[in-house]
């Protein structure tokens, strides 16, 4: 039995029952097969209806608001019941999985016939046919098409220094496939990156409060899982026999934790899937450094998948997507996720970008013929043996789109030559198996159902078996007529009638006056008495029960006719796997490039300079959602700004800018925009600007913002500390810094003591691009002493008490914040602005504060080399107690580990 867990996580399980003397078979045969799941919610299939019992019927009937009713008697009581429709299921589990619970399926496996043979009280045979899980969803009712929807497992290798966690995560629902390994501490970006819908960790793990508050945050269900499943020698065997090759060398250098991370995902799969394979695409080793890290704090400030209200409308994927496809758009938003280090790879990219930009006509005619079905998720639909006839359809209709594109690709190719990518594309589009969409045509009919069962699929003429039994069976009613006329002229009797009902099946039925004719010789032999009513008597015939035979026999073999076609369609789609899976890819890689093109075209977008510098150069440069957002007809549109980082004419130039200016100016805006154009350029795409110069970019950082984390008892100040020193710990010279406001959540002079030191720090230690928007004017004479910092303020103009916003950075730095003119602009009541006023103008007076110049001259600069007491590099014997983690180790490696850090104490003594 189930019941909710407090802790938010997966539902925890409760002990089956014990079998009581008065269990039916039926309950018998239920209490068996939950004792094997005791940790889901049982769907018990019991004719057109998922039967749920006991405590399941008790949690389930609470968390989908239906009735919750009794059924027979158990131990001495009633049994609670609750049920969900077969064809409304899909609506039941996306909410059952969207509250956390596994739901296990348990379908009849056998015909109810062949049970009646087995004895009159014998029991249907029934089997549990999948487990559903957040993190193993197929059905298009229950997933977004937009998005991915990945299973991940993690793995802690246990070893010295910095904690390594290996990730192995797969879409089950298009075949996706990846692992990597990351730092402890990187951990959280990562599982931001890749969003599962639901994380394996092993049991030991699991009880790790850290990890499973990690795995809440990022929106994943956690589930445990065995110990002994994260086996790396079982994860090489399991993908080796997956792919069916000898080696893996072909897919990349896995460590022996990716491997064990691997061994938990598949096995978790089998034991879900109940034995059933999904689609599985070649595994991609991501190399630690392939990628742009992005931490979950930066991925939230800059809005890059999701706005701040948890809504896809109002993020960076939205302004931008332009996509036709669902496949589309899955693949630019992990392209988003997920921009590349790799300054080849980047530039390849955006030479596909930039041909179809060059070429609108061949843009616009593969956008239109770009408009095909999902066919990744249709082939993991008919793999795992939940595909109907619109799958095939959609495998058919989308080869021939993948043909008609790659047509369309290599004439352009012959004409003007195609760059990598896109010729890489053309070549998988091609090589879709034509065969396979031919035997497709010729069986699918135009029209399809969306289960097998319902029939009707098939086209006629393809199979004249099936043509036959169909024509009886559709054909019955004017064969039943012929046979009444017959009957009426033989008997004489006008107003006989063959009519049907489900007890009797066919019968003749004629008026009691009448009756006496058919009970007549010659018809007494031809009809049989079978029924007399009030004012009709009805009566069979052998001719009758005959054709009545038939014509249930037909439609019960044609639907037979047409499942074997099904079947052997499905088995010639999955020998095409692999070239099938390509094409599905190309489409999606395609679609995402076109779309890109044509952003840039409509919104006036220019392609990057991508090269090895530490240059970040933009000219007016614009914020992508804030410009889409401007209100049409607004007089004036959005107005770009320059930003030029380590120009290398002044001796390696600015590293840092310090941005100062009012509120509503546009500070925030100016250094977002910033950060998202590293990711849009990164990512393969055209830039909102006039033109831009982007040195790659290994780890980005945007601390803007800031609010309490209630949950884990941190104040609004201190989750700005905590972002704050992930910064400092972890920046280095090729990344890119935006910080907004650093020190404001604590007094003035504690604030602008941590600002201070903060900027410092930045620019002597970490010596990062960086932008640095704060209201302390203190900090802009740090620009005359630090040798490669600046200021930058944005500009307004004052007319008459008022103030005018410009939005335009210019160089220099701003001598007041015009807080009381923002507050005006807010509504605040004219005498608390009066009165606000008056207050400040007497604290100006009283202000004691040194002035900005006097601060810079009196204070010694942060030395790198000397570090203030109590920052003293630690000692190795330091060093090698923070590295130890006792948790991972076996006694044998902490013995070593003991002998090791009593030889560094004896050295050091």
């Amino acid at each position: 039995m189930v019941s909710a867990d407090a802790s938010g996580d997966a539902p925890a399980p409760n002990a089956p029952l014990a079998p009581a003397a008065d269990a039916t078979p039926m309950i018998a045969q239920y209490l068996e097969i939950k004792s094997a799941n005791a940790d889901s919610l049982l769907f018990y299939r019991m004719g057109d209806f998922y039967e749920m019992f006991f405590d399941d019927a008790a949690v389930a009937s609470r968390a989908l608001g239906i009735a919750l009713t009794k059924r027979g008697k158990y131990g001495g009581e009633d049994i609670p019941m609750c049920g969900v429709p077969v064809h409304a299921a899909d609506d039941y589990l996306q909410r059952l999985i969207a509250q956390g619970f596994r739901v296990a399926v348990c379908e009849q496996t056998e015909d109810p016939a062949d049970a009646k043979k087995r004895g009159p009280k014998s029991v249907v045979r029934r089997d549990v046919v999948r487990l559903v899980t957040p993190g193993t969803l197929t059905e298009e009712s229950l997933l977004d098409a937009r998005a991915h929807n990945f299973l991940t497992a993690l793995f802690r290798a246990p070893q010295s220094g910095e904690a390594i966690c290996a990730l192995a995560s797969i879409d089950i629902s298009t075949g996706e496939l990846i692992a990597a390994s990351v730092r402890l501490s990187d951990l959280p970006g990562e599982l931001a990156r890749i969003k599962p819908g639901e994380v394996l960790v092993g049991d030991d793990l699991a009880s790790d409060a850290d990890m499973r508050r990690l795995i809440g945050e990022a929106g994943a269900a956690l589930t445990p899982c065995p110990r002994a499943h994260f086996d790396s020698v079982r994860g090489e065997r399991m993908l080796k026999e997956r792919l069916g090759v000898a080696t893996l060398d072909a897919y990349g250098d896995f460590t022996r934790a990716e491997l064990a991370a691997l061994a938990g995902l598949l096995t978790y799969v089998e034991i879900t899937q109940v034995g059933r394979a999904p689609l599985l695409r070649p595994p991609r080793k991501e190399i630690a450094g392939s990628l742009l890290v992005i931490d979950a704090a930066t991925r939230a400030n800059l809005e890059l998948a999701r706005s701040s209200q948890g809504v896809r409308s109002g993020s960076l994927l939205a302004a931008i997507d332009r996509t036709v496809t669902a496949a589309g758009t899955r693949e630019l938003a992990s392209r988003i996720a997920s921009p590349s280090t790799d300054i080849a790879l980047v530039n390849a990219r955006l030479d596909a970008v930039t041909y179809l930009v060059n070429e609108p006509r061949l843009r616009q005619t593969l956008r239109e013929a770009l408009k095909a079905p999902d066919l990744a998720r249709a082939l993991a639909r008919l793999a795992l043996g939940r595909g109907g006839p619109r799958d095939l359809g959609a495998v058919r209709d989308a080869i021939g789109a993948a043909h008609g594109l790659a047509a369309h690709l290599l004439r352009a190719g012959e004409a003007f030559g195609l760059p990598r990518e896109l010729m890489g594309i053309a070549e998988r589009l091609a090589a879709a198996p034509s065969g396979t969409a031919q035997s497709l045509a010729a069986a699918l009919a135009e029209e399809l159902p969306v289960n097998a069962r319902d029939g009707g699929f098939i086209r006629a003429g393809f199979n004249a078996d099936l043509d036959g039994h169909r024509k009886l069976r559709d054909g019955s009613r004017q064969v039943i007529a012929g046979l009444q006329a017959t009957y009426a002229d033989a008997t004489g009797v006008k107003g006989l009638k063959v009519r049907h009902n489900n007890v009797l099946g066919y019968f003749v039925e004629v008026t009691a006056l009448h009756a006496g004719t058919l009970t007549s010789p010659p018809h007494v032999e031809t009809f049989i008495h079978r029924q007399t009513m009030a004012n009709a008597v009805r009566f069979s015939t052998a001719e009758l029960a005959e054709l009545e035979a038939r014509i249930t026999s037909a439609a019960d073999r044609a639907l037979a006719l047409e499942l074997d076609v099904f079947t052997t369609l499905i088995a010639e789609v999955l020998n095409e796997e692999q070239s099938l899976s390509a094409a599905s890819a190309g489409l999606a890689e395609l679609d995402h490039f076109a779309g890109l093109a044509e952003l840039a075209a409509e919104k006036n977008y220019v392609r990057p300079v991508i090269d090895g510098s530490l240059v970040f150069a933009v000219e007016e440069a614009r914020h992508p959602m804030v410009e889409q957002n401007l209100r049409r007809g607004q007089a004036t549109g959005f107005i770009g700004n320059d930003c030029k980082l380590c120009d290398e004419s002044r001796d390696g130039g600015t590293r840092v800018l310090v941005v100062t200016g009012p509120n509503m100016a546009g500070k925030s805006t100016f250094l977002r925009q910033n950060a998202l154009l590293v990711v849009l350029a990164q990512a393969g795409s055209f830039v909102p600007a006039k033109a831009a110069h982007i040195g790659i970019v290994d780890r980005l950082f945007s601390r803007v913002g800031a609010a309490d984390d209630l949950a884990r008892g941190r104040s609004t100040f201190m989750v700005e500390m905590v972002e704050t020193a992930s910064i400092l710990n972890q920046a280095t010279a090729r990344s890119f810094v935006v910080l907004d406001e650093i020190g404001r959540g604590t007094a003035t002079f504690d604030g602008l003591s941590i600002a201070w030191a903060a900027l410092e720090y930045l620019h002597e230690v970490n010596r990062s691009r960086v932008l640095f928007a704060t209201h302390y004017h203190e900090l802009t004479a740090l620009a005359e002493k630090l040798a490669h910092a600046a200021n930058a303020t944005v500009e307004v103009k004052e007319w008459r008490d008022e103030i005018v916003f410009l939005y335009r950075v210019v160089p220099g730095a701003a001598d007041r914040s015009y807080g009381i003119h923002v507050a005006k602009l807010a509504g605040l009541p004219g005498p608390v602005l009066a009165r606000a006023g008056e207050v400040l103008r007497e604290l100006e007076k009283a202000d004691g504060r040194p002035k900005p110049a006097d601060l810079a001259d009196d204070l010694p600069l942060f030395q790198a080399t000397k570090q203030p007491a109590g920052l003293s590099e630690p000692s190795a014997l330091e060093q090698a107690l923070t590295n130890l983690n006792p948790d991972a180790m076996t006694p044998k490696e902490a013995l070593e580990a003991l002998y090791r850090l009593k030889t560094l104490l004896e050295s050091e003594a």
